[in-house]
């Protein structure tokens, strides 16, 4: 008997969810708990696991489709039952690929594709047939890894990698890669581009929240910024002596993110306003402090939140940290691991940025941004009060604040505390 799959409810507050991917094709062996396909919600991008072991018998709902938790999106027969692709499961339509131009709709497909028009627009895409096109491919020599067949963008630039010896990144890209590899590819290379340039092409449903958060965040909050420079040598050393057994006696990597969130800790248990919120004519002074860890993803960003992290040790904080964000790059987090946040940090630095001026996460009144640690010279005056010069690890830290509710000076004296914590750091680490 057949298993119903259905779109989950991801929270009390979802009341729908998009498939944004179907890892499985009709006909398909899945085991259960093994993810059958990816969703996206207003909250978190989520892998879903197949609710059975078997074979994925009909796709009732394409890629790209948005429907109400609950719906039956598709099904799995049971060992030893017929699992066939049924005819009626439906083509997804073009996921993330271009809307085609007038131009490229009147051109005259290449003389070399064999198969007809009807079938060459039924296997593929405008922006398919476009590479085929533009590398003069036979659309007929591929076999398609999408739903009845259907040739997908990473099908034929893997095509034109095998047969030509070219890189798949050899077409031009505007964005950025997907984050995981075809599970054909032989080896490790560039992941094809997203588009060409001169398409267009419509946004993920990821960046369309990004994009109405960012805006609502705007022009809810009195932005402002200021800029501190710390000197992290001694905890660049300290990390440095320490990394490796630390990670053998914990499992885990030491980075340098929980020495921020330590000293933000330190800083807001001393000045609560920068994490409080704005109700209205008052203002909540929150009893803990959530924070949020921005996490930069191939697909988008996401701030999942370390709850009551001013009660966690260093320790804590570090295990804390990499199980969000391990969590969040393998699609594993839940609506509420992304809710309640006080304060937020976000690391421009890891590629490569010497600060940002960061958009407040909202409803926080604040945010602050980690820079790139790198060695710069700096003065160095002693106990005695004479100066030189020093090759030192230098971070840039920024806050940004909503005026609204936290006064330039108060903002200041909060990061000079931060500066302080970091720069005389004395805790143990574990």
């Amino acid at each position: 008997m057949a298993t119903d799959v259905i779109m989950p409810q991801m929270g009390e507050s979802i009341v729908e969810g998009t498939i944004t991917k179907w890892l499985k094709k009709p006909g398909d062996k899945v085991q259960r708990d093994e993810p059958l396909f990816e969703i996206s919600t207003d909250k978190v991008d989520a892998e879903i696991p197949s609710p059975a072991s078997g074979a994925l018998q009909e796709i009732k709902v394409a890629e790209g489709a948005t429907v109400g938790v609950n719906t039956v999106v598709g099904s799995i027969a049971a060992d030893g039952e017929a699992a066939a692709p049924k005819a009626s499961a439906p083509a997804a339509p073009p996921k993330k690929e271009a809307v085609p131009t007038p131009a490229a709709q009147l051109a005259t497909p290449a003389p070399i594709a064999q198969p007809s028009d009807e079938d060459e627009h039924a296997r593929s895409s405008p922006l398919v047939r476009k590479i085929a096109r533009e590398h003069n491919v036979n659309l007929a020599q591929i076999s398609g890894t999408g739903l009845g067949g259907r040739i997908t963008k990473q099908d034929i630039l893997e095509f034109i990698d095998k047969s030509q010896g070219a890189p798949a990144a050899a077409a031009p890209t505007t964005s950025a890669p997907p984050s995981k590899p075809a599970p054909s590819a032989p080896e490790a290379r560039p992941a094809p581009p997203a588009s060409i340039p001169g398409d267009l092409v419509p946004m993920t449903n990821m960046r369309k929240i990004i994009a109405q958060r960012m805006v609502e965040s705007r022009r809810t909050s009195a932005h402002v910024h200021c800029m501190y420079e710390v000197d992290l040598t001694n905890i660049v050393r300290l990390r440095a002596k320490n990394k490796s057994g630390f990670e053998q006696r914990n499992g885990v990597r030491l980075t340098f993110m929980p020495f921020f969130v330590r000293a933000a800790l330190i800083a807001l248990q001393q000045f609560p306003i920068i994490n409080a919120s704005s109700e209205g004519d008052s203002i909540r002074y929150h009893r803990h402090v959530n924070v949020g860890i921005a996490v930069a993803l191939d697909w988008g960003l996401i701030v999942p939140v370390l709850k009551h992290a001013d009660e966690l040790n260093f320790l804590g904080l570090q295990r804390g940290i990499s199980d969000l964000g391990e969590r969040a790059r393998g699609k594993k987090l839940k609506p509420e691991d992304v809710e309640g946040s006080t304060f937020t940090i976000t690391n421009p630095g890891q590629f490569g940025a010497v600060f940002g001026l960061p958009i407040i996460n909202q409803p926080n009144s604040a945010i602050m941004g980690v820079g790139g640690i790198m060695k710069m010279p700096l003065v160095i005056t002693d106990a005695e009060g004479n100066d030189s010069i020093a090759i030192r690890s230098v971070v840039h830290l920024t806050l940004g604040y909503d005026h609204r509710l936290i006064d330039g000076a108060v903002a200041d004296q909060f990061m000079e505390l931060v500066k302080k914590s970091l720069e005389e750091w004395s805790e143990e680490i574990g």
